[in-house]
């Protein structure tokens, strides 16, 4: 943390010498190189559980949704070891996404993850918010979106449109917005990651 205020930095090399190359999750303004920072001796963590369902948060679990902080005890961290092979579930179950083009030439396995990436404009959000509301109607399931460079506007529609369809309570949104640091979008997809 910057000393004197409440910037996070990551730390991405260690140079010796108490020196240390970092990755800047907020914004940058007046920052510049040999500044003191706070060792917080910690990785990021994010909370997780129940309690961030219904809320809208930053790449560090902040809630930027003006409804409060998140009550919640567990955090974990951002870097997290990937499951081993066994540990992962050997269900060929699939998932009725309700998306009929899905389901015929992409099924997904239940208990996965799933994620979309493509260009700008091409339909990535709309696909989400029916597979979002699809598995919490159809399924009684839960949700994390993590919003990589996504559009304020579109940000905004996301949560409005989760909203209007009563499946807020089923989702945890997290973005790092377009307008947002490069740190931030860089790391945002990790957070939605720790929480889901």
């Amino acid at each position: 943390i910057l000393d004197g205020s409440e910037l996070t930095l990551e730390v991405q090399q260690q140079l010796g010498d108490g020196v240390v190359r970092t990755i800047c999750l907020g914004a940058s303004d007046g920052l510049r190189r040999g500044l003191t920072v706070k060792n917080t001796a910690k990785p990021i963590s994010v909370p997780v559980g129940k309690p961030t369902l219904g809320r809208i948060m930053d790449v560090l679990g902040r809630p930027i949704d003006e409804a409060g902080p998140i009550d919640s005890d567990v955090t974990r961290s951002i870097h997290q070891k990937a499951p081993a092979f066994d540990e992962l579930s050997p269900s060929t179950e699939l998932l009725e996404t309700g998306i009929k083009v899905i389901d015929l030439i992409c099924p997904f396995a239940k208990g996965g993850k799933v994620g979309l990436f493509g260009g700008a404009g091409v339909g990535k959000t709309v696909n989400m918010m029916e597979l979002i509301n699809n598995i919490a109607k159809e399924h009684g399931g839960y949700s994390v979106f993590a919003g990589v460079g996504e559009r304020t506007r579109e940000g905004n529609d996301f949560y409005h449109e989760m909203k209007d369809s009563n499946v807020l309570d089923k989702v945890a949104l997290v973005y790092g917005q377009m307008n947002e640091p490069p740190g931030n979008r860089l790391r945002v997809a990790l957070t939605g990651l720790t929480m889901a």
